[in-house]
């Protein structure tokens, strides 16, 4: 018998190990095919209204959006009764949803399902209401299928695989199906030049407390008064690349490493870090940044805390909070409880402030709606010198990372972080 080989999923920020046919609640989103612009809709409303009012941000759906919408909200639950939509958005090009499943998924014929197929049988029923509305060309043929044989064409076509199905399929055409449960079997019929609606796969989160839902509650409803925020503030409140001058060589932040880490910089080690380093054409460490990179004109201070120097915290915060007040804009990777503590304090002030991040920023990058706030408020700029990696929830960062962090902190300043001890 041959071996079946494991899952590979489509979106990286699937859990390999998880059994996506249990019960569980699903962060999930989908975003709309590459070259579709904004076919869902289009943001409406004021920043200034407040949440809940008729003014209030919001997406006004087009008749694709209005489509999607109703798919969503009646056809899933229609065909399984164990899933139920609670909290979503639809957006102009991306559609986050909770999903909550209260029982083993089960197909209406009584086969298990996982979730991947019930998302990849919804948007199938999407894809053919789109090209309906849309006015698509007919399909060029139709092919029998068992009930088994279209969902593997489907989730093949989902993965971007080819589908063998007595030769008569080839891959790359689009198509439009239904599948158990999504939804009757019978014939997937195959058509070409037919752009699907929305992108293969999909993301998911789940969250693991009541805390973590309620953070995704808030997220998913944030959605239109982020974006209208960041359309308003374009340039700030995206992602910025390379421009930022450190001056700080490889080696030079190698030498540095050494000194603060010893052994604990091994050759592995170094070499993973200076894989993930941004350099710019000198060869020089640069960042990208999220903010408004004017903060990097102002009198900039290092703020690092060191354990040698814990006696002395109360002494180097007064400082550091002094200097901030006077003008001073704080740089720091915010690690260690001694940074975070003075940095939080002085951005509560009102007080600018620069983080450097220990992950690079995708080109969809989303910041809490606090953070979105402050960035376009100016108070806060986003700097970091790392190449964006995906990272599992229990993956940390190292301690010769977390240095080197220190090191950029101090390159952007142009100032040793112990300056609070010379004033």
């Amino acid at each position: 018998m041959e071996k079946r080989k494991p899952t590979q999923h489509r979106m990286t920020r699937r859990s390999a190990s998880h059994d996506y046919t249990r019960p569980g609640i699903y962060h999930i989103t989908l975003h709309v095919a590459d070259g579709l612009g904004q076919p869902l809709g289009a943001i409406a409303g004021s920043l200034f209204a407040p949440d809940g009012s008729i003014d209030a941000p919001h997406t006004a759906l087009s008749p694709v959006g209005q489509m999607v919408e109703h798919e969503l909200l009646h056809t899933i639950h229609k065909h399984y009764a164990m899933i139920t939509i609670q909290d979503y958005v639809i957006m102009p090009e991306h559609l986050p949803f909770l999903a909550v499943v209260q029982d083993k998924l089960l197909s209406p014929n009584g086969k298990t399902q996982s979730l991947g197929q019930v998302i990849a049988s919804f948007k199938q029923g999407c894809n053919r209401r789109y090209w309906e509305i849309t006015q698509r060309a007919k399909p060029v043929g139709t092919l029998p299928l068992s009930a088994n044989s279209a969902i593997s064409a489907i989730q093949a076509i989902e993965a971007g695989e080819a589908f063998k199905a007595g030769g008569a399929f080839k891959a790359g055409r689009a198509f439009e199906g239904s599948v158990p449960g999504g939804f009757a079997a019978g014939k997937v019929r195959f058509s070409s030049g037919r752009q699907p609606l929305f992108a293969p796969g999909f993301c998911d989160v789940m969250p693991v407390d009541e805390r973590q839902l309620a953070t995704q509650r808030a997220y998913i409803a944030a959605n239109p008064r982020s974006r209208l925020l960041r359309t308003l503030n374009r340039v700030s409140l995206s992602a910025q690349r390379g421009g930022i001058d450190t001056a700080l060589t490889p080696s030079a932040l190698r030498n540095y490493l050494r000194r603060e880490c010893g052994t604990a910089l091994t050759p592995e080690a170094w070499e993973t870090i200076d894989s993930q380093l941004l350099k710019g054409p000198d060869a020089t460490i640069t960042c990208d940044s999220f903010g408004d990179r004017r903060l990097l004109g102002a009198h900039l201070l290092p703020v690092v805390c060191h354990r040698k120097d814990a006696a002395r915290f109360g002494e180097q915060k007064a400082r550091c909070l002094e200097a901030a007040a006077q003008g001073a804009v704080l740089v720091s990777p915010r690690i260690a409880k001694g940074e975070q503590e003075i940095i939080d304090e002085s951005v509560n002030r009102g007080l600018p402030a620069i983080i450097i991040v220990d992950n690079g920023l995708p080109d969809r990058y989303h910041p809490s709606q606090e953070g979105l706030d402050r960035c376009a408020e100016g108070r806060i700029l986003l700097v970091t010198p790392w190449q964006y990696q995906y990272r599992g929830k229990n993956e940390q960062v190292t301690v010769p990372f977390c240095k080197a962090m220190n090191c950029v902190a101090q390159a952007i300043c142009r100032t040793k972080d112990s300056w609070w001890k010379e004033v």
